[in-house]
């Protein structure tokens, strides 16, 4: 019997029979807007880092903080949808800017690793949310109180190095990190099905979930591939 003979079904292999037909529309419109941010945000980048038209710094980071607060307050309806849409425009271009700051110090050690990280990034949340997808409704929700917990424990962690000042525990803290908001891209797109399956229809308010597990994934990873090339630099001298 020839092994290559064989038809593979793509459509099955695409075809989510454990989400119904109105989640499967309504995660179309999560992750079309999502794309959206990508792109709005590495504008907010670009102005930083070739333009310096915008600095990113507190003021982006207030700016990021004051449009999510002012999304979270707009009622989803149809009527206030452009609104929303554009308030999350205007989230993701700011949290593009405070970027920068990282942009900056990566570009200093070595720029290719901006395209290195990202598209390490977009593998691992491809990875992981294909998993959360195929994988049993709800088998992942578990996981919301230990990651929470891991989160108070990074917090707890970068206090006490902001007094030590160790670079091995901020490594530590990097790599626990990037642990961690991987988990929560499982947590959160399972999170969001359920919420789909049960009347939440709030596209854009679940659009920045993932976006922020996207681009906290993406400086994480920046960061230490950076870090790990100035190492290596370092030893070469």
């Amino acid at each position: 019997m020839n092994v290559f003979d064989r038809n593979i079904n793509f459509d099955a292999l695409f075809k989510f029979s454990q989400i119904s037909h109105s989640t499967r529309q309504h995660l179309k419109n999560v992750y079309s807007s999502l794309a959206v941010c990508m792109f709005i945000a590495a504008a907010g980048s670009y102005v930083h880092v070739v333009t310096r038209l915008f600095q990113g710094g507190l003021l982006s980071m207030l700016g990021s903080l004051g449009m999510m607060a002012w999304l979270a307050m707009t009622p989803h309806s149809s009527q206030t949808e452009k609104k929303r849409l554009a308030i999350l425009a205007g989230f993701a271009f700011f949290t593009g800017v405070g970027l920068g700051p990282a942009l900056d110090f990566v570009i200093a050690v070595n720029p290719s690793i901006i395209v290195t990280a990202f598209l390490g990034t977009s593998v691992m949340f491809l990875c992981f949310t294909l998993s959360a997808l195929y994988a049993k409704r709800r088998s992942y929700l578990f996981l919301g109180g230990i990651l929470t917990s891991g989160l108070t424990i990074l917090l707890l962690v970068s206090i006490v190095n902001m007094f030590v000042g160790s670079v091995v525990i901020f490594k530590a803290h990097m790599y626990l990190g990037l642990a961690i908001i991987s988990g929560f891209v499982l947590f959160d797109t399972q999170l969001i099905i359920e919420k789909a399956e049960m009347g939440d229809k709030d596209y854009i308010w679940h659009c920045v979930d993932l976006f922020l597990d996207f681009v906290t994934i993406f400086r994480k990873l920046m960061v230490l591939l950076a870090m790990n090339e100035k190492d290596k630099k370092k030893e070469k001298k």
